[in-house]
């Protein structure tokens, strides 16, 4: 049977521009590519991710009641994910997200959270059920703090994993959170921002650990781009290294693969946590060799070959 992942979290209409070069401020420049537009958010990445690469995925969010909305809700009906937990609310417009496309594949991205931010408790608590049957429950950081709490208490009180993406990073996040998370999986900038700390040595990764676990975290990732992904879970450390890609085209949606992907390959007990970040690595791999973000998430079958 496949692992029962819920997600709570996004659906945005990602908005891409490609650019040469980042104008100065000021500087009115011509577009050399035409922009586009595609279905995105982290949460529907991460959900995506997951779906794709074995887990049968739940998820909790909302979007407006336009045709952005729309689109992106049969995206997620087509991928096989259970949307009946979305929320269709006709007074906000779904989010957006303004992706800023550098010909090396780095991107700046700017969020409108529309209808994600209106996520409220009692549409949680109408879902419980579901999160109590979940294996794992992941969440990110672009809908408001107050769902994500209740999601989290249900899921601790039925012994549901917990992940934690705090993603975009705040300066801070709720004690109360925190303690209701059993993995907090933050990229270099985002551990960053959370805990002060330097990010570039392996006694630094772990002093960042520490930082978490004195927050009630126990378990932490910080994914480290080509440096690979550091790893302090169930009672083991360590760096997994990455997979060398040498032509990137676009890394917008690397790190909401690698937490589907993981999350999808991660037993209850976190046994097996260097192999399930082996195969997120291969997956986000894959992933930031094709443009866009949801459309570029790579299928189960494809990592597995190139693991084989």
């Amino acid at each position: 049977m496949a692992k029962q992942i819920t997600v709570l979290g996004s659906l945005n209409l990602d908005i891409h521009i490609p650019l040469a070069h980042m104008p100065a401020q000021g500087e009115t420049m011509s577009l050399s590519q035409a922009s586009s537009h595609a279905a995105g958010g982290k949460g529907a990445n991460q959900a995506v991710a997951a779906q794709r690469l074995g887990a049968q995925v739940h998820f909790i969010g909302a979007t407006g009641a336009d045709d952005a909305g729309k689109m992106l809700r049969d995206k997620c009906q087509r991928e096989g994910i259970d949307t009946s937990a979305i929320s269709v609310l006709a007074e906000q417009n779904t989010g957006q997200a303004f992706i800023v496309l550098e010909p090396d594949g780095h991107n700046t991205i700017m969020v409108e959270g529309g209808a994600n931010r209106q996520v409220s408790v009692a549409a949680i608590e109408a879902v419980a059920a579901q999160i109590r049957q979940s294996d794992i429950l992941i969440a990110q950081l672009e809908t408001n703090f107050e769902p994500i709490i209740a999601a989290f208490k249900i899921a601790r009180a039925a012994g549901v994993v917990t992940i934690l993406n705090p993603a975009p990073a705040n300066n801070s996040v709720p004690a109360e959170l925190l303690q209701l998370t059993d993995v907090i999986a933050p990229n270099e900038t985002e551990a960053l921002r959370l805990t002060g700390l330097p990010v570039d040595t392996t006694a630094d990764f772990a002093a960042i650990a520490a930082v978490f676990a004195a927050k009630g975290v126990k378990n932490t990732l910080i994914t480290l781009g080509a440096r690979g992904v550091y790893y302090n879970v169930a009672g083991r450390t360590g760096v997994v290294a990455a997979h060398n890609v040498v032509h990137p085209t676009d890394t917008t949606a690397a790190g909401d693969t690698f937490i589907g992907a993981m999350a999808a390959q991660l037993q209850p007990d976190m046994s097996n946590i260097e192999a399930a970040i082996e195969f997120a690595n291969v997956a986000s791999s894959l992933t930031v060799q094709r443009a866009g973000a949801m459309d570029s998430i790579p299928l189960k079958a494809e990592v597995a070959a190139v693991l084989a």
